[in-house]
Formats: C-alpha cells, sequence, structure tokens
C-alpha cells in the first residue's frame, strides 16, 4: 500500500446541500499499484467520472482523502495541485480534447512546455511519445488532418510524454468505430506492460474491461470487486 499511486480513503461525494442533496460516491476505498491496470464500470450517471475526477484533483471530495504519491490533494494549494498534477498523472478522454490549431507534435510537447522544459528537449519527447502510438509519420498534421483514431492516439501520447505515474481515462474508445476502438484497446495493453505505467479506465465495454487486472464496479456511490 505504502507504494500505491493513488489511494483514496472513505471518499466520498454530496452536491447539493439539505432535501436537495444528492450523494454521488459514498465512503470509497481504493489504491492503485504501479504498473497496475484497472477498469471501473458502472451504469451511466453512476459517478464514474466524478471520481475519476476527484483521484485527479479535478474536484475536491465532500470527505475522504486522496494521495497522490503520498500527497493528498486537499492539503495543497492550487499551484502545487497544478504541479503534481502536471509531474504525476496524464489524462486520456472520450473526446480527445487537442488543441485544433497546433499540430499533433505541440499538442503533446504543451505539458512539458507548461512546466517550462527547454523546447528542443519537449519536441524530442513528444516526437518519441508521438512514434510509440504509432504516428511518427504524422508530427505536423493538425487535429483537424487526423482520423479519429489518430486523434485519440495522440492524446494517449500527450497523456504519456511526462513520464507519469498513472493515466486516468474516460471511455478512452467510447467515441471510436468497433475496428478502431480495437486498435486503440490494443494499443494501451501494450503502451501499459511496455511503460510500467498504471491505467486506470472507465469503460461501458465489457470485453476491454475483462483484459484488465482488476474490474471495479461503481453501483449506487460504491465501488465493489468485479463487474
Amino acid at each position: 500500500m505504502n507504494d500505491a499511486v493513488l489511494v483514496c480513503d472513505n471518499l466520498s461525494k454530496t452536491y447539493g446541500r439539505g432535501e436537495h442533496a444528492v450523494a454521488v460516491l459514498q465512503g470509497i476505498d481504493f489504491s492503485l499499484q504501479p504498473g497496475e491496470r484497472v477498469a471501473i464500470v458502472g451504469s451511466s450517471g453512476s459517478g464514474k467520472s466524478t471520481l475519476l475526477h476527484l483521484l485527479g484533483g479535478l474536484d475536491m471530495p465532500t470527505a475522504g482523502n486522496v494521495l497522490v504519491k503520498g500527497q493528498d490533494w486537499t492539503r495543497l494549494d492550487e499551484a502545487a495541485q497544478g504541479q503534481l498534477r502536471n509531474r504525476t498523472l496524464g489524462f486520456v478522454y472520450q473526446f480527445h480534447h487537442l488543441l485544433p490549431e497546433f499540430s499533433a507534435l505541440e499538442n503533446v510537447a504543451m505539458p512539458l512546455l507548461i512546466r517550462r522544459e527547454e523546447r528542443k528537449a519537449a519536441y524530442r519527447q513528444a516526437t518519441e511519445a508521438l512514434q510509440a502510438v504509432g504516428l511518427g509519420h504524422r508530427l505536423t498534421h493538425k487535429p483537424g488532418e487526423l482520423s479519429g483514431g489518430e486523434r485519440q492516439r495522440t492524446a494517449i501520447a500527450r497523456a504519456l510524454v511526462t513520464q507519469p505515474s498513472a493515466v486516468l481515462m474516460d471511455e478512452p474508445t467510447g467515441n471510436l468505430d468497433e475496428h478502431t476502438a480495437a486498435a486503440i484497446q490494443e494499443l494501451l495493453l501494450r503502451l501499459n506492460e511496455q511503460s510500467g505505467v498504471s491505467f486506470l479506465i472507465v469503460t461501458h465495454d465489457t470485453r476491454f474491461a475483462a483484459r484488465m487486472q482488476r474490474v471495479l464496479t461503481l453501483h449506487e456511490g460504491r465501488l465493489t470487486q468485479g463487474g
């Protein structure tokens, strides 16, 4: 447990107050170990995205704690949260969220430039990340010139370029056709094995979830083992 990348203890999230309060998450206990790949499944509206936001420090819990590499999000100021997030976590969403006016290379290098790394070094690392996802030939192409699968591969490269401890993914293949989704899933499995980065993946795809090392189900605000 001491080596865990992510730990949450008795995590709860409630929106609203009084009679209008809605408890989305209740007493969540969870840990993600180095190199582990874990799927979270559950019905729409069960709180899966809310849980990812809390784990990633994008939202704060109503009760409980989230520790990233031993640091508690709630005890950090906004600047420290941003630094920890940039250096420790990567994010991949259902929609790629690439900046349309920048090339694939520039998009992937962005997290490194934000942390003020030298531009030449950042572009070298971004090139390597794009090559790792099979896009070494698309460095100068903007998102509008890439296919859906290529855009998502670029987003995955961006998430990995900082060499994070964990990547949090919210339906990373949910916006792709079946063939492209299968290719991206195979890529993610290969990258997990090669990089040793922990993957926490929210997905509706039960076949993809079954290929994780653990499957957790979120139901009525509580997280249980098994899918």
